[in-house]
């Protein structure tokens, strides 16, 4: 069943990393994972960024601004998402967190019943360490996206694939745990969930040039 009526959806990223402590940005992975999700939001969407210390969201406000008129509209908020939804007058009924261990796996009928889609910017711990749990809770309903754990701009861009493009989940084509090969002798395996593109995981831009600079880094002595 399509969805018949016409919604903008909001995505939330309830940022979970301490950041106090950074003086003036966000780590330049994280602004790659939080850059990456409002391209792939598209333009008919709203993300919002909440709970974000005052220095990083205007660090990353400034990234953000300048990916062009192709991204979805966005928004920084240093309040946390119960916060917001207040502030927007959202009930909790209207918001689906996306959960690891919920019960039910989300499906195009969803875009029905939800607007909001909250995740918890974590941004993929590896071993997972179920932060999404301060935020299940709060009482929000719940979906999961399988039990592959995902980097949270790749989960959201197989929301934004089930819930606006109506593709179902497991018609997505995905890539586990991908070797990233730099030349003949350098490579690294991510231990996430992507979506696969052109027979390649679908990576933030500039994420491959990190995980080489970090790389060699490593090598320094």
């Amino acid at each position: 069943m399509s969805v018949q009526k016409k919604t903008e959806y909001a995505y939330v990223i309830e940022h979970m990393e301490e950041d106090e402590a950074t003086p003036k940005s966000l780590p330049p992975w994280v602004e790659l994972e939080y850059a990456h999700m409002i391209t792939l939001a598209g333009q008919s969407a709203r993300v919002h960024f909440t709970h974000l210390s005052q220095n990083s969201g205007r660090s990353l406000g400034e990234r953000l601004a300048s990916l062009g008129h192709t991204s979805a509209s966005f928004e920084i908020h240093t309040d946390s998402i119960l916060a917001v939804l207040k502030e927007k007058n959202v009930p909790l009924s209207k918001v689906c967190l996306l959960d690891p261990k919920a019960e039910m796996a989300l499906h195009p009928d969803d875009g029905q019943e939800f607007e909001w889609f909250l995740f918890g910017g974590i941004l993929g711990d590896d071993p997972p360490r179920d932060r999404t749990s301060e935020l299940r809770q709060l009482g929000f309903p719940t979906r999961h996206l399988d039990s592959v754990q995902m980097t949270t701009d790749t989960a959201l861009g197989v929301t934004k694939r089930v819930i606006q493009d109506q593709v179902p989940l497991n018609n997505i084509p995905y890539i586990d745990f991908p070797t990233i090969k730099f030349n003949a002798k350098e490579s690294v395996e991510m231990p996430f969930r992507y979506i696969l593109q052109n027979e390649s995981p679908l990576l933030p831009p500039g994420m491959r040039e990190l995980l080489q600079e970090d790389l060699n880094k490593s090598f320094d002595f």
